[in-house]
């Protein structure tokens, strides 16, 4: 069943991350989902390690309260969706994501979780979408890596291309964000297509996506 609306409550593990994602949920549903609406709630953030692990049941809490506060913000006929949200960093999201979802729905069998690992780093999206961002980067110090992930292109590639004074994540990562093209970042990132694939799927009411 297709419904129009949707509230989701990230929990993710940096500052920038936590202004940089409500922006890029609402963009996401608003340009590449069919213009459907989304209420984003303030994210939970949390160190990495300690998510991945449930270390001192720190995924456990943080699962808890998303949806608490879901409970709390949405309306019965509104669905709500836990997204978890980190950088995959050295690891291999392919192996780490999946295990990651299993981790977190053992620990609530009652909600829906969405788990996306952003390979390499949030910031290597931002790589894949370069064009886009022509005002912040100096493009003509090098070539766009055509597939930033196999690349590895990530945080540093942003800091080399840098037109202003330093690049800053918690500063720089909202604005970024904010103008970045989403349609070619999702051409060149399957890590960034399968988070538009997640809340797709909620959106329409499909079946499972890997």
């Amino acid at each position: 069943m297709t419904v129009s609306s949707l509230t989701i409550a990230p929990i993710v593990e940096g500052h920038g991350d936590a202004a940089a994602v409500p922006i890029l949920l609402r963009r996401i549903c608003a340009e590449l989902v069919g213009g459907r609406l989304v209420h984003v709630l303030p994210p939970i953030r949390q160190p990495r390690d300690r998510l991945l692990n449930d270390r001192d049941g720190c995924l456990e809490r943080s699962l808890n309260l998303a949806l608490r506060k879901l409970k709390q913000s949405s309306v019965p006929s509104v669905p709500g969706l836990v997204l978890l949200l980190v950088d995959a960093d050295n690891d291999c999201a392919a192996e780490g994501g999946p295990r990651t979802l299993q981790l977190a729905k053992r620990l609530r069998t009652d909600a829906d979780i969405a788990v996306v690992w952003a390979v390499w780093e949030y910031e290597t999206w931002f790589v894949a979408a370069a064009e886009s961002l022509h005002e912040h980067l100096n493009l003509s110090q090098g070539s766009i890596p055509s597939d930033p992930e196999t690349s590895r292109a990530r945080k540093n590639w942003i800091e080399r291309h840098w037109r202003g004074v330093k690049y800053s994540a918690s500063v720089d990562q909202p604005k970024l964000t904010d103008c970045m093209d989403l349609s070619l970042c999702q051409q060149r990132s399957p890590s960034f297509d399968k988070l538009c694939r997640e809340i797709k799927r909620r959106l329409s009411g499909g079946p499972d996506a890997n």
